[in-house]
């Protein structure tokens, strides 16, 4: 099986830097079932193409078979001669360094989007035409698209379902390269080896920043993980938390910023108004605030915390902290709200952006311990939404909240009355402002507290 990228951009043998692989030279990769031989077929500064020519061993490929199932399925299939999950496998060893956004000796060409041809033969789709075409067009692509029959002496047999299919996009080749690992099966519908949550991992990993947009993607979501429910259903949870700052940004048709964008760039300017060096972010997610602080040189020290591992491994590769050169000012690491960590004091100030909402209600004691008693930095600031502007959500009915992980949404008046206790209790003096445009009868879309130590 034969997968090729071509690009014409001048001068074109950048691939060979972008791709670690030296156009001069044919390299192999071991892989699970056989070998991938990379090599080049033209490498000029006017044109460059890659090949990725994928040589399944068929006697490694039983050895390794799942013995479940179909007693000559082993014997009897297209694994060894389709671009298929053997093919994304391969990919993802061969070419792991572009895959991963890294090159070291042209690290500037890696964001940049190029003009590129990808070729791949006998690719096998279980929908034909129409899914990829489906899968693909709402991507960017112009496709090429040829097929065949079953068997020419048979034509009322049909079309075969392998095709060969040529991708042409202005693209980063990081993002081609993920989103063929992740469509290659999803066109066969099968995979050659055990799914289980590494592959949710991989899937929210390789698909992020193109998946969660793609009309079809419960489609791909579903087939990537093999119809295996729990997993789908898991998937797509996590990609509807995600979706949650673009519904609230659809709320007030007024608002000229995503609500989320303004949350943290207020978050920001205050910190500057108050003169901190030190920022801890409790809660940082995916690392979001903290790459807007970085690029602010007043801040000395930036760290993030987060109970949820994936979210910190999201939050590294976005902050570049596994590049050759990382901002040494940034540390993460995982932790808890509502467990005193040493790791969480000697800090100017303490971010909370949109955080407590997600904690029980009955659970704040502990946090207010943890924050405000034990780590106790000199300023807290803490964001949350105003449950009284839910009314101007079209899609929110009476009683609900923004969104399925909240376990609770206050009034203003309900947020200063806890905010008012916590600063009298643990000897802070608090403030409060609005975020986000203001309405008279509900006030703002967030609301945010500013406690100072005293």
């Amino acid at each position: 099986m034969l997968f090729t990228i071509k690009t014409e951009r001048y001068p074109a043998t950048d691939l060979g830097y972008l791709l670690h692989k030296h156009p001069a030279k044919i390299q192999s990769v071991a892989i699970t079932a056989g070998t991938a031989h990379i090599y080049y077929p033209e490498a000029n500064e006017h044109a460059c193409k890659a090949a990725l020519l994928l040589d399944i061993d068929p006697v490694a490929l039983v050895r390794r078979n799942d013995a479940n199932g179909f007693s000559l399925d082993q014997y009897v299939n297209d694994r060894p001669y389709v671009c298929a999950s053997f093919m994304s496998a391969a990919i993802a060893q061969a070419y792991s360094s572009a895959m991963n956004g890294r090159c070291k000796d042209k690290p500037e060409i890696v964001d940049e989007p190029l003009p590129f041809e990808a070729m791949l033969t006998a690719l096998p789709v279980k929908g034909g035409e129409t899914l990829l075409r489906r899968l693909f067009e709402p991507l960017g692509y112009e496709m090429t698209i040829a097929s065949a029959p079953l068997n020419p002496a048979f034509p009322e047999w049909g079309i075969s379902r392998y095709f060969n299919v040529a991708l042409r996009n202005t693209i980063t080749l990081k993002k081609l390269l993920r989103q063929l690992y992740i469509l290659l099966p999803v066109c066969d519908n099968d995979k050659h080896y055990f799914v289980g949550e590494h592959e949710l991992e991989k899937l929210m990993e390789k698909g992020e920043g193109w998946l969660e947009q793609h009309p079809e993607k419960e489609l791909i979501v579903r087939r990537y993980l093999k119809h295996i429910g729990p997993l789908a259903n898991q998937a797509l949870e996590r990609m509807m938390k995600e979706d949650m700052e673009e519904e609230e940004a659809e709320a007030a048709p007024k608002e000229l910023k995503r609500l989320h964008d303004l949350r943290l760039e207020t978050v920001r300017d205050i910190l500057r108004s108050l003169n901190v060096r030190t920022v801890i972010d409790l809660g940082c997610g995916e690392g979001k605030l903290l790459k807007l602080l970085k690029q602010e040189p007043v801040f000395t020290k930036l760290t993030g915390m987060d109970v949820n591992q994936v979210s910190l491994q999201i939050a590294t590769r976005k902050l570049k902290l596994d590049s050759y050169n990382p901002d040494t000012r940034i540390h993460l690491f995982q932790g808890s709200l509502l467990y005193a960590d040493q790791r969480t004091k000697e800090y100017d100030a303490g971010v909370m952006v949109e955080v407590i909402e997600h904690l029980e209600e009955n659970r704040l004691w502990d946090m207010e311990k943890a924050v405000f008693q034990f780590a106790r930095p000199g300023y807290v600031i803490i964001t949350t939404v105003n449950a009284e502007y839910n009314v101007k959500y079209e899609k929110l009915t009476a009683g609900t909240f923004r969104h399925t992980d909240h376990r609770f949404e206050w009034t203003r008046s309900q947020f200063e009355a806890w905010g008012n206790r916590v600063a009298e209790l643990y000897k802070y003096t608090v403030t409060y402002q609005p975020v986000g445009e203001l309405d008279e009868a509900v006030g703002a879309s967030s609301q945010l507290a500013i406690f100072k130590r005293n």
